[in-house]
């Protein structure tokens, strides 16, 4: 391999380990999900995925468990989240209908 070859691929690893400390500390100062990480930074679900649990370990063992933490906790709290998401989704289709605002769409119509 070339040197200037070694030295963009060191470059992109250098690039893809400061993004794993990045999404890390993100999520820890957050307490962000995966995915509301993933939104923020523009990137799949899966590459924080990736980034944190298997990149950030081997860079920063103490990041990483803290990051777990979090995450676990959400991951325990996920059903919550759904349900309350479900229960403001039909509370707003009630109140859209109450207002006759739900005449006009199409997935209102549909429902009635």
């Amino acid at each position: 391999m070339s040197k200037a070859r070694r030295h963009a691929a060191e470059r992109r690893t250098d690039a893809l380990d400061d993004r794993a400390v990045e999404l890390g500390s993100y999520i820890l100062e957050h307490g962000a999900t995966v995915r509301s990480t993933a939104e923020a930074f523009g990137i799949s679900k899966s590459t924080v995925h990736k980034d944190v649990s298997v990149r950030l370990p081997q860079l920063h063992a103490g990041l990483s468990a803290q990051v777990h933490a979090v995450l676990e906790k959400n991951k325990q709290e996920r059903h919550i989240r759904g349900g309350l998401a479900t229960k403001r989704k039909y509370a707003l289709r009630r109140a859209g209908t109450r207002a006759g605002i739900c005449q006009d769409s199409p997935a209102c119509r549909d429902e009635l």
